[in-house]
């Protein structure tokens, strides 16, 4: 009985711990919720306010933006639309790898074409060393001169090459452009500029030709009645288009061709080598003063006996008073007719003449003087 008593008093007492435990759990969710309710609603304001900013900011980070691109024809009306999605402050990835791929794929693409270039420049410096008489007109052994002119003009050997093969073959610009790698504007500007230093550097290896060597070398027709002859003259006469000005279109005009012509005095051996040239000179110039004019006295020794047609007759006297002797065909005044022997004579000198006049032909079937065009 005892032993039932106090298992009764010990429960009694442990409900009323656990009551009081509940109890006290009420409390502390009752002090809990006063708590809550007593918090300042400036609070309630920030707490449900910065969801919203961090939305915000999130929806400025993410904004779809239409990108429109203008077409290369400014006049045109339409537009290339794309939509996508734009970081701001910063670029789009995909331009910026197609970018690169294109920007390395033009490097390729000049280098491969600089590459092939100077191949090219190095096959045709390689065909003219071979090969320079058919190419620049220059022997083998003489080909020195090519690296003489180089070291005295400060020009490149491709240059200098350029100017002499245009000079030799006369082929076109544009072939130029693709044998040295050079665009055809600047060939050109290349050759007008480099070949008159080019011919003032050869000057001095023109010699006057011996008498000797021109008796040695003289054709059958001249060795019985005119082996003193060392050269034959005559003027060249090449058509060109007619000027702007009317004062050089007054100066070119030749009564002969009626058209505006510029002039040259050939002169060449009895055996056919021209050994003088001169200046151009507008086809109304007299043959003779451009004979008096070009300097072409100076070469000659006295004792010279220089061969011409009638146009030179007034050049008798100068030449007589330098020491030297004219030969021409016998003229005479109007309304007189030539004797037997000034036929025969005539005949005679017009056979040997012919030389001079193949030389001509020579320089007027060479086509880079067939469409010469010469400027104001």
């Amino acid at each position: 009985m005892e032993l039932l008593k106090q298992f009764e008093e010990g429960s009694h007492v442990q409900s009323q711990d656990m009551t009081e435990t509940v109890q006290k759990d009420d409390n502390i969710v009752q002090e809990a919720i006063e708590r809550d309710e007593e918090t300042p609603k400036t609070q309630d304001r920030e707490t449900t306010t910065d969801p919203i900013i961090m939305v915000d900011k999130s929806i400025q980070v993410t904004v779809k933006a239409n990108v429109h691109y203008r077409s290369k024809d400014e006049n045109s009306d339409s537009d290339i639309s794309g939509l996508g999605t734009v970081t701001s402050g910063q670029s789009s990835p995909i331009a910026t790898s197609s970018s690169r791929v294109t920007d390395s794929d033009s490097n390729v693409t000049e280098t491969n074409e600089n590459i092939e270039q100077l191949m090219c420049l190095k096959n045709t410096m390689r065909l003219i060393q071979r090969k320079p008489l058919m190419y620049i007109g220059i022997n083998q052994d003489c080909y020195f001169l090519i690296n003489l002119l180089h070291k005295h003009t400060n020009i490149k050997e491709e240059y200098i090459l350029l100017c002499l093969k245009k000079n030799r073959l006369n082929i076109t610009f544009s072939e130029l452009e693709d044998n040295f790698a050079i665009s055809l504007s600047y060939a050109s500007k290349l050759f007008l500029t480099n070949i008159p230093i080019i011919a003032s550097f050869f000057k001095p290896f023109i010699v006057n030709i011996d008498q000797q060597l021109i008796k040695k070398n003289l054709p059958i027709s001249f060795r019985y009645n005119y082996h003193n002859v060392s050269c034959i003259i005559d003027c060249l006469e090449i058509d060109i288009q007619k000027p702007s000005k009317a004062l050089h279109q007054a100066l070119t005009w030749s009564e002969y061709k009626k058209g505006n012509t510029v002039k040259y005095l050939i002169s060449c051996t009895p055996y056919g080598l021209v050994n003088f040239v001169s200046q151009g000179f507008g086809g109304r110039t007299s043959d003779v003063a451009v004979v008096e004019n070009c300097k072409f006295f100076d070469g000659l020794q006295q004792g010279t006996v220089i061969l011409a047609d009638r146009g030179f007759k007034h050049l008798e006297q100068m030449l007589n008073q330098k020491g030297m002797r004219l030969l021409r065909p016998p003229s005479v005044s109007t309304g007189e007719k030539l004797t037997k022997d000034q036929v025969r004579q005539t005949k005679i000198i017009a056979s040997l003449r012919i030389h001079i006049e193949r030389v001509i032909r020579r320089i007027r079937e060479f086509h880079r003087y067939v469409k010469a065009t010469f400027s104001n």
